[in-house]
Formats: structure tokens, C-alpha cells, sequence
């Protein structure tokens, strides 16, 4: 590896910036092709864009770099200056603008090697600046970037194409594919699954040949289609009080209670518009009508004096007529019987809009709307449907999300069970009128908006109130029950509509002409057979599948009944099986079986993973590099990921945490999600023959020297990672990439002795090391082992479950992920980070409750009748503060005058001794705070001595960084240290 020339990625990325953009973009949907059809996980593409161009892209630094690279790159680079000179538009989207504007082209000469430097950074502050979204389509950075890549493949890439190749084998979304198109790459793009294969073949081979004039034409065909069908079904949608936008229906069941039998509508919560100065709910008074409960729709400019409540909770159904609560068994399986009950749903609310009213209106549902739901059951030809008779997977893939088998529990067995008459009929009359156009392109693209439609338009939508507005189907990674639902209008002109549907995807058509793609390919392919003859390509860039986190094969079948009925003749390679086929996607999950039927666990992926790796090493120059983005929480997807790079013959040779997950997402909610991804910088190690050979070469490492090289790696690299602001569950996995650069480098690392040591020992180590620098970060450089070990497991296990937003703690998410037990961990990770510092959780059962794959940090108000004998029930109880009130500091002589005047929660007085560590200390002094317990705390601290112990400040100055500022340990905390002056330490 030392013959090639580095790539910039390898030796450094502004990361921080890069993740500014990242996270801007998931606020964009304008353009972005995560609008031209659902898929999930996609990565941003200002992380890819980026990511792409330092890939490629040598570094003018490097001793090996060719002199022509860097004689090309000054006229390059000038060229570029003279833009931004001349362009406001430029400038105003350069961070380092005199950097650029201000140099003459002399001043881009180096004189010397050292000064290459300066051309180092100079093309690392371009990547961070054509991260930026609005950078993407201006013309001056596409033709830079352009140029750098096709002098980078002249200069130093042996290929015999014109293009640099680049392979993605999980090209899933298509966003890597997409930008190593926009820089001038040639991006090869494979999966497995037939949806990705169809959006990337548009994506890189239709659009790019077609934008340019394509855009305005969809529109005019979208608006035909939407006339025709209107045309047909305006029957069934028009009303004379106003145009509806949607129609809010709720599932139905039989009360069981006794003598009652009533029909109860299932909804858990009430309101349909909940916004300042306008509520809006639905109230059951108890009386019936018909042999059902009577449901009402109230509203009101303020906020009701008692709170609106639902019929339906956890499950179970409460009717209003009697009080008598049906159970979830029971109420799960009146509606199996009534295979989910989306078809015998009531409708409770129309939510219309007129001339005569602002905004929306609530009306009660009249004679004239039920007898439209009869007429589209009428129309409705059963026939036009055997597309959706295909079964719902019910096994659900357990500790990592519900996937599609939520629904299989209240009796959806098919697809066509997802939906009401009237969304499949609407649904199904699109689809003729699409399958009449001639175009191809068009008939594609007014497929994506079928999906689009169909992802607003299913029995599992539900109602927005806080926004007014639908929501979708996959609002996460998986289809959930909703017991009320909300039907679009797909004619209304709102949000949601036709019209929505096909302005995103025009949108996405504009953009992909204004940034002038070149063309690529897209094939459908396993990873681990790879259609390329050897050393083909001269980098991989990738997303893989992370271990069971995501579904992909069982949710896109949701999509793929809907495309297959209207362009499966034309794309018969992609659409040739009534589902998508799932025995070799490469997860660990138990939905499916692998393609001999074996089971789909850790071993089988990690097998089948070193599969694709092996062959994407097969495909690549000896010159080449691959870039893998992993981001999965889970110890054992990453040991199984990290196994599968080693043995396929791949050394890392960077890595960089990106934050491309947006905060508050619903699968970071109650967990310590990662919010980066780590991007694993490899290079292929040597083969000992020719490329298609085994990649193990006999390059033996002495266990001795790297274990002396891995707490320098982990010291050199957690200060950088802090000071991006890169912190927790996500600096320990980043980590993970520099702890490899020694150990992968071998094909084998063993003893003296001659036992081979494996990767799961080694990772051990890793851990251990992180732990061990992150300690002493957070105690500012003190020795952490001066600290008892339930000090030091705490401390770092507050630190892992941070997540951070350009350094500030997001406290949402970490209230969250913290019960009011505790600071919940995957146990397997708690069990690791507990080895690492040398502690054992089996003695700490007073301070680490586990339960299943769950551990629990016991918060300190849950250790109480440990600490002091009293039941946890009299602790302090937790004081909710408005957000508003959230604050870094607070005025701590205030906060105690406040607590010493209320009548404690706690009764009794206090009589007991102080614990046998520092950490049972301060915890019973937070607790003594937080009780309004002042007289106590000042004698537990002065008259036992315990505030004579720096360690006892050390550690609570430790923790009072760690919690999340708006906690109420936090506050517990820092009241006690704002007493230590005040009593004399």
C-alpha cells in the first residue's frame, strides 16, 4: 500500500462541515431524489458528494503524488479562483472566500514539498463547500470537480476506460451512484433488490439522456392523467360544502361488556387539530344510535378544561355507553375476523376546506359521504386486483423493529387488506390510465408517483393535528397499526394529492438536468457476484445493509405489488416474481432464510458479507480504495461487519464519523442510536498471485507491537473527534476504524508463542483503550483509576449514550433514551464497555439492572432504598420543566431557598451513613438536594466528612458535564456543587 499514492480521504476530512451540510439536507426535499419514491436509510448526498470527491481524488501532499497531477491541479485551481472572482453567486457559497479570491496564480505555485500542503487544504475546503446543497447544481464547482477526477484518472489510474469506474454493490437509493456521476465519474451501480435497480436505472441512464426537456412534459402528462381519472371517480370525491382533503375513519369492534354489544370506533387519541387558539377533537358522550356509539367533533379557541380522551389504549377498547373495557386479546381478534377491519372502518370526520372558513374544517360525515364509500365498493372490480393477493410477511425481526408484521397481528394477510375500497379503487384507476401511455420514461416516473400516492393512501395513515396535514405510511422503517386512519383526497390540490405526488417528482427531474449527470449503469446483481471481470474499478464506494436494522426486501414489497402491475412487462428482469425475492439478502434477521435455507444470524452475515467483500476486492485496481458506511449500534453487527472487511482481505486505512441521521427521527427515540455514520477507508491488502486469488497473504503481525500502537491510534484520534464535537456511542464506533489500521494490515497477528489471536479478542482491547482515554477526557486528564469502578462505569456510560448537534448535547434524545429507572444500553454493549474498564456488571446488581437485551443504569432516585433504606417510591419526585425553562445554568441559591420552603416529597428524618464509595456519596447527597433535604445535606457533607474528599468533586464535576442539561439529575448535581463554597471546600 505504500506504492500508492494516498488518496485525500486518507489523510484528513473537514468533517464538521461536511456534517453541517448533511444535516441541512434532510430538511431540503426540493429535488433531492429521496422525493422520487420511498427508500430507506438513504445517505445524505452532500456526505456522498463529498466522500466521492476525496475518495478519488489524490492527495497533492503525498510524496507519491505524480508531478503531473500536481502541475494540473494549479491551472485547475486558478481557474476555479478566477470564477469566484468574477461570480457573487460563487463567492457567497465559498466559507474561505479569500482564500480563493485573493490569490494570484503565482500564489498557487508551491515553491517547495511542504508547501503542497496548502493545495491539500485548499481541495479539502472545496469538498466542504460543494457539500452544500446549493453547490450542487452551480455549474463552476460540477466542471472543477469534473476536471480533478478525470486528472486524477489520467494521472494516476491505469484503466482502459475514459471515465474513472466506480462500483457500488448495495446501491439501495442510488446516492453514491448519483454523485460519482455529478463529479464525472462512471458509476456502476448493483443490488439484489428489483426497486433500487429500477430507480438507479432512471436515475443514471434515462434521466441524464432526457431531463433536459423532459420536465415540463411529465407535468403535462401527470395533469392528463389526473383529468381522466377525475373524470371517472369525481362521483365518489365531490361535495357540495367544500372540497375535502381528507376523510378521518376509524377501525370498529363489538363491545363486550355484558347486555351491551355496542359498535365501538377505535381511536387513542382524540384531537384533529391541536394549535394555539384552535382545538379540535372527538368526544363520545356515552349515548348510541343505531347499535353504535355516537361520536361528535367539538372544538374550541382554547384549550379544554378536561382533556379529550380515546376509546382505544395499549390495545384494549373502553366503550363511553357502559365503561366496560374489551381486552387487546379480544379486540385483536374481532378485527382478524374482519381481516384488519380497514373495509368496515366508520367514518368518524371530513376535514373539508370552503370559501365561507379559514383553514380547515372538521364536519360530521353526512348520508351524502357514506353513500360515495358505497358507490366506490360498487365500482371497485375485484378482478383488477390480484396483483395485492400476496401474503404480508408475519414474522416480525424482533429487537430491531416490527418491519410489516404489525398488521398480520389484526388479520391483514394480504396487501389489499392495507387499504379501503375507495384508496384501491382510486389507486387501481391510475394505474390503467398509466398503462396507456406510450412513453416508457413517462410510464416509469408516473409509477413513482403511484408510490408516492400509495405511501398517503393506505387504512395505516394517520392524521397530523399539531400540522393539519396527512401522514404516511412509513412515517419509520416498518407498517404500524393505526386503529383510526386518515383517507386523502387524491383531488384536493393539498398536500398528499396527485398533484403533490408529481410536483416532487418533477422537481427531482429538474434537478437531475441542472446538474448534468454523466451516465452510468445500473444492473441488477447480488454483491456477491459481481459482474465485472478483475481489477476493473478503480474505487468502491458503498452502503451496505446494517446487520438487521432495516427491513429492505419485506418493506419495498409494499411498493413493488403497485410497480409490477404498471411497468413489470417492460422491466421483466426486474419484476419477474409476484414479491421481491429475500433468501440472499444479506441481513441477520429472522423474517427470511438464507438461500439453502439456513437461518439468517450473525454467522450468515457476517459469511455472506465477506462474500461481497471478497468480490468487490476482486473488482478493484491494486491501486483502488473502498469506502464502507456502517452505523449500526449493535457490538455484534460491527464485529460481524469488521470480521467479514478482514478476512476479506481489506485493511482500513481511516475512518470518519459523518452525522447523516436527523435528530428526533423515531428509531433514535428511547435507545443510544448512532447520529454519524462511520465511513471505513480501506485498501485492498496485497494478494499473493493474481487478483482473483485468495486475498490472505501470509503478512503475520506481532500481537506485542500492536497492542503498543493501539492507545496511540485511540489518543491521536478522540481529542479530533471532540473537537468536531463527536462524542459517545458515536466516537466509540469512530474509533473503531483507526484501532483496525494495525491489526488489519496482517493477514494473521499472533503471539510469540504462535497462538493466532482473533478479532473478537483484539476489538476487546479496543474497547478497553477507548474506555480508558474517554475517562480521561472526562475527568480532565485525572487518573480515572483513582475512582471506584461504579464511578468509572458511570461516567462512561453517560458519556456513550450522548448524541451530539455541532457540539451541544441533543437532550431530547437522551431524556429519551433514559426511563425514569435509568440510562438504558444494549446489554451487549454495556457488557463491553464494562470489560473495558475492567469492571464486572454481575457485581454491580445495585447499580446496573439487566433485563433481556436491555441494561439499565439505575438513575439515582432508583438506587434510594439501596442508599438509604427507603422504598424509591418516597425519592424525590421529578418535577417536569417546560421547555422554555431549559437552560445551561441555573440560579442554584434560588433553586435551594425554593426547595428548603416547600413540604419535602420526602418524610421522615434522615438517618443514614454515608456510603462505601464516592459514587454512593454523591448520589445520596443529589438525592439529599433534591428532597429540599438542606440541613441534611449540609451535615451529610461537613459532619461525615464526605465534602473532604476531592475525589467526591471531581466526580460530581464529571457527572454534571455528562447528564443532559434539561435532567433532573443534572439539576440534583449541580445544586450540590453549588453548595461546595458555601460550606467551606
Amino acid at each position: 500500500m505504500d506504492k500508492h499514492c494516498k488518496r485525500l480521504i486518507e489523510v484528513d476530512l473537514p468533517i464538521k462541515r461536511i456534517s453541517a451540510h448533511a444535516r441541512r439536507e434532510k430538511s431540503i426535499r426540493h429535488g433531492h431524489i429521496s422525493t422520487l419514491h420511498t427508500w430507506w436509510a438513504r445517505r445524505p448526498l452532500a456526505a456522498c458528494r463529498a466522500v466521492a470527491c476525496a475518495s478519488l481524488w489524490p492527495d497533492p501532499a503525498d510524496q507519491l503524488c505524480p508531478q503531473s497531477f500536481r502541475d494540473g491541479l494549479i491551472d485547475i485551481v486558478h481557474d476555479f479562483a478566477d470564477s469566484a472572482r468574477s461570480s457573487r453567486e460563487l463567492a457567497g457559497l465559498l466559507t474561505n472566500w479569500d482564500q480563493w479570491c485573493r490569490r494570484s496564480r503565482e500564489d498557487w505555485i508551491p515553491t517547495d514539498s511542504d508547501c503542497w500542503l496548502s493545495m491539500r487544504y485548499a481541495l479539502l475546503d472545496f469538498v466542504a463547500d460543494f457539500a452544500n446543497w446549493d453547490a450542487s447544481v452551480q455549474a463552476e464547482f460540477i466542471e472543477t470537480a469534473r476536471r480533478i477526477t478525470k486528472l486524477s484518472h489520467d494521472s494516476v489510474e491505469v484503466s482502459s476506460s475514459n471515465r474513472t469506474v466506480v462500483l457500488d454493490p448495495f446501491a439501495g437509493g442510488g446516492a453514491f451512484p448519483l454523485e460519482i456521476a455529478r463529479i464525472g465519474g462512471e458509476p456502476i451501480a448493483t443490488d439484489l433488490n428489483p426497486i433500487p435497480v429500477m430507480l438507479n436505472r432512471l436515475l443514471l441512464e434515462q434521466l441524464p439522456a432526457a431531463a433536459s426537456t423532459l420536465s415540463s412534459d411529465f407535468d403535462a402528462t401527470a395533469k392528463e392523467v389526473r383529468d381522466r381519472v377525475w373524470k371517472r371517480l369525481q362521483p365518489v370525491y365531490e361535495r357540495e360544502s367544500g372540497t375535502p382533503l381528507a376523510y378521518l375513519w376509524s377501525r370498529s369492534i363489538s363491545c363486550e361488556g355484558p347486555n351491551c354489544g355496542l359498535g365501538i370506533p377505535l381511536f387513542s387519541s382524540p384531537w384533529l387539530c391541536k394549535r394555539t387558539g384552535k382545538y379540535v377533537w372527538l368526544e363520545c358522550p356515552g349515548a348510541s344510535a343505531g347499535g353504535v356509539v355516537d361520536v361528535t367533533i367539538r372544538s374550541s379557541p382554547k384549550t379544554p378544561s378536561e382533556p379529550p380522551i380515546g376509546t382505544s389504549k395499549l390495545g384494549s377498547a373502553t366503550c363511553p355507553a357502559c365503561g366496560y373495557t374489551t381486552p387487546k386479546k379480544a379486540v385483536y381478534s374481532q378485527l382478524v375476523g374482519n381481516r384488519g377491519g380497514a373495509k368496515g372502518a366508520r367514518l368518524l370526520a371530513v376535514v373539508c376546506v370552503n370559501d365561507s372558513q379559514p383553514g380547515r374544517v372538521y364536519e360530521q360525515p353526512t348520508p351524502a359521504d357514506l353513500e360515495q364509500v358505497s358507490q366506490a365498493e360498487r365500482l371497485l372490480d375485484p378482478g383488477q386486483l390480484d396483483h395485492l393477493h400476496q401474503s404480508i410477511n408475519p414474522i416480525s425481526p424482533g429487537k430491531f423493529g416490527s418491519g410489516v408484521a404489525s398488521p398480520t397481528r389484526i388479520g391483514c394477510e394480504q396487501f389489499v387488506d392495507l387499504y379501503s375500497s375507495r384508496q384501491l379503487l382510486v389507486l387501481q384507476t391510475i394505474c390503467d390510465e398509466i398503462r396507456s401511455i406510450d412513453d416508457p420514461i413517462m410510464r416509469l416516473l408516473l409509477a413513482c408517483a403511484v408510490g408516492r400516492l400509495a405511501d398517503y393512501n393506505s387504512a395505516h395513515t394517520r392524521w397530523n393535528a399539531p400540522g393539519e396535514k396527512m401522514g404516511n405510511t412509513f412515517g419509520r422503517q416498518a407498517i404500524s397499526i393505526a386503529w383510526s386512519f386518515a383517507e386523502v383526497n387524491p383531488f384536493s390540490g393539498a398536500t398528499a394529492d396527485w398533484n403533490s405526488a408529481t410536483a416532487w417528482i418533477s422537481k427531482v427531474v429538474r434537478h437531475i438536468s441542472d446538474s448534468r449527470l454523466e451516465l452510468g449503469h445500473a444492473r441488477r446483481a447480488s454483491a456477491t457476484e459481481i459482474p465485472l471481470p478483475d481489477d476493473s474499478v478503480a474505487a468502491v464506494l458503498t452502503d451496505p445493509p446494517y446487520y438487521g436494522a432495516i427491513m429492505y426486501s419485506d418493506l419495498s414489497d409494499y411498493f413493488y405489488v403497485w410497480l409490477r402491475k404498471i411497468v413489470g412487462q417492460e422491466y421483466p428482469d426486474l419484476f419477474d416474481t409476484g414479491l421481491v425475492p429475500k433468501s440472499e439478502e444479506i441481513i441477520a434477521t429472522p423474517t427470511s432464510q438464507g438461500p439453502s435455507g439456513e437461518d439468517k444470524d450473525s454467522e450468515f452475515f457476517s459469511r455472506q458479507m465477506c462474500r461481497a467483500l471478497t468480490e468487490a476486492h476482486r473488482v478493484v485496481v491494486p491501486s483502488g480504495v473502498m469506502v464502507v458506511v456502517f452505523a449500526h449500534k449493535s457490538t455484534d453487527g460491527w464485529e460481524a461487519m469488521l470480521s467479514a472487511l478482514i478476512k476479506a482481505g481489506w485493511t482500513v486505512t481511516a475512518s470518519w464519523p459523518i452525522d447523516t441521521e436527523r435528530q428526533g427521527r423515531t428509531n433514535a427515540q428511547g435507545t443510544a442510536a448512532l447520529g454519524s455514520s462511520v465511513h471505513l477507508v480501506c485498501r485492498p491488502r496485497p494478494s499473493g498471485g493474481s487478483a482473483s486469488s485468495s486475498c490472505d497473504t501470509e503478512l503475520i503481525g506481532d500481537w506485542r507491537s500492536v497492542l503498543r500502537e493501539l492507545p496511540v491510534r485511540i489518543a491521536e484520534w478522540m481529542p479530533r473527534l471532540s473537537e468536531e464535537g463527536i462524542v459517545g456511542a458515536d466516537a466509540i464506533f469512530a474509533c473503531i476504524g483507526p484501532a483496525l489500521e494495525s491489526f488489519s494490515k496482517y493477514s494473521s497477528v499472533e503471539k510469540a508463542s504462535g497462538e493466532r489471536i482473533g478479532l473478537a479478542d483484539y476489538l476487546l482491547e479496543v474497547w478497553s483503550a477507548i474506555s480508558r482515554e474517554a475517562l480521561s477526557m472526562v475527568f480532565e486528564g485525572a487518573d480515572a483509576s483513582g475512582f471506584d469502578e461504579d464511578a468509572r462505569l458511570t461516567a462512561m456510560w453517560l458519556w456513550t449514550i450522548r448524541t451530539t448537534v455541532n457540539g451541544a448535547t441533543d437532550d431530547d434524545d437522551v431524556e429519551k433514551a433514559a426511563s425514569t429507572r435509568g440510562y438504558d444500553l444494549e446489554y451487549d454493549a454495556a457488557r463491553k464497555i464494562a470489560q473495558g474498564l475492567g469492571v464486572h456488571l454481575e457485581n454491580l446488581g445495585h447499580l446496573v439492572h439487566v433485563k433481556g437485551d436491555t441494561a439499565t443504569l439505575l438513575s439515582a432516585g432508583a438506587r434510594t432504598k439501596h442508599l438509604f433504606g427507603k422504598n424509591a417510591g418516597e425519592a424525590p419526585k421529578k418535577r417536569r420543566r417546560k421547555k422554555a425553562e431549559h437552560q445551561k445554568t441555573f440560579d442554584f441559591a434560588k433553586e435551594v431557598d425554593e426547595l428548603q420552603r416547600e413540604a419535602g416529597d420526602w418524610s421522615g428524618e434522615f438517618v443514614a451513613e454515608a456510603g462505601s464509595t464516592v459514587l454512593d456519596q454523591l448520589h445520596q447527597s443529589m438525592i439529599l438536594f433534591g428532597a429540599g433535604r438542606g440541613e441534611a445535606l449540609r451535615r451529610f457533607i461537613i459532619d461525615d466528612s464526605v465534602g473532604s474528599n476531592p475525589m467526591f468533586w471531581r466526580l460530581a464535576q464529571a457527572l454534571s458535564a455528562l447528564y443532559p442539561v434539561a435532567f433532573e439529575e443534572k439539576r440534583w448535581v449541580d445544586g450540590v456543587l453549588a453548595r461546595k463554597k458555601g460550606l467551606g471546600f
